[in-house]
């Protein structure tokens, strides 16, 4: 895992100012949860510090390397949404999977790595099932899966309860 500095960290969409200011460390190991009434910048700050919105102003550090505009493929950062983002057409193996085989994981170790993380979610014996008739919460184990089984620096999670 790794160190996430944000320092003076900024968001404006027009004239609404999104974040303000924000400023904090998450040290390797640690938790942070950012609590708040809806429209306070919770998501947006997320995503920034993922690379999917570009800051207005301040600086993002992952171990230490300035990554506030490199594009979120750059950064090894996993981010689970709140509402999942499986893909339908894919049976469970396939979405946990799908991260590892984009990166041109050879076959036998993404196999491998996903029976291990389904094994961690307690959710190997719905391998072969369909997403689109599982459970909110088996739904939410395989969106956890596919951030998990890529072994990122670092996790970020939209509401994932």
């Amino acid at each position: 895992m790794a160190d996430i500095r944000i320092e003076n960290l900024r968001k404006e969409f027009g004239s609404f100012v999104a974040v303000q200011d924000s400023s904090f460390t998450v040290h390797d190991g640690e938790f942070l949860a950012l609590l708040g009434p809806s429209g306070c910048g919770k998501t947006t700050t997320l995503r920034m510090i993922a690379g999917l919105e570009l800051p207005s102003s301040g600086k993002i550090y992952l171990d230490g390397e300035d990554v506030t505009f490199n594009r979120a493929s750059a950064r090894d950062i996993a981010f689970v949404f709140q509402l999942f983002a499986l893909y339908p057409h894919m049976n469970v193996r396939k979405n946990i999977g799908f991260p590892l085989l984009s990166q041109g994981m050879p076959r036998a170790e993404i196999r491998q790595r996903v029976e291990e993380t389904a094994r961690l979610l307690q959710i190997d014996h719905i391998l072969d099932r369909s997403v689109s008739g599982l459970a909110g919460g088996d739904r939410q184990r395989v969106a956890l899966g596919r951030a998990i089984v890529r072994r990122p620096k670092c996790f970020l999670m939209d509401e994932p309860l």
